[in-house]
């Protein structure tokens, strides 16, 4: 019996000291203040602005003061940049910018059966 209890009474003592502990651990996490997060301007959007082939994407971008995020040379020919409404207006007006079009998330219908049967996958479906 008192083998037992020699056992025991360590087992309880750090069972009840993380007990103790565990509220005074939470209320110290709760104090701490949060991170401050700094949102870019709220005016300022991200734009892909393509340019005609004989354009440096860059050039045009400097031109409106604007830093590039993204130069694009190979499957189009432009730039990716947080711009001003004022820059956007600018770009929109030069003759060698071919389109200015807000940068937002694209999806595709990936549900299977619908449009017409193109001969991809079981007939029924």
């Amino acid at each position: 019996m008192r083998n037992r209890l020699s056992r025991a009474l360590p087992v309880a003592v750090t069972v009840l000291a993380a007990v103790v502990a565990l509220p005074a651990c939470a209320a110290t996490a709760a104090v701490r203040e949060p991170v401050p997060h700094t949102a870019p301007a709220a005016d300022h959007a991200t734009y892909i602005v393509t340019v005609r082939q004989d354009s440096d994407p860059a050039e045009v971008a400097e031109r409106v003061g604007a830093t590039p995020l993204h130069v694009y040379r190979t499957v189009l020919h432009g730039f990716a940049a947080r711009l001003s409404p004022g820059q956007v207006e600018d770009l929109r007006a030069m003759p060698d910018v071919e389109s200015v079009e807000e940068d937002r998330p694209a999806s595709g219908d990936d549900t299977p059966g619908h449009g017409p049967y193109w001969g991809w996958g079981p007939a029924g479906m």
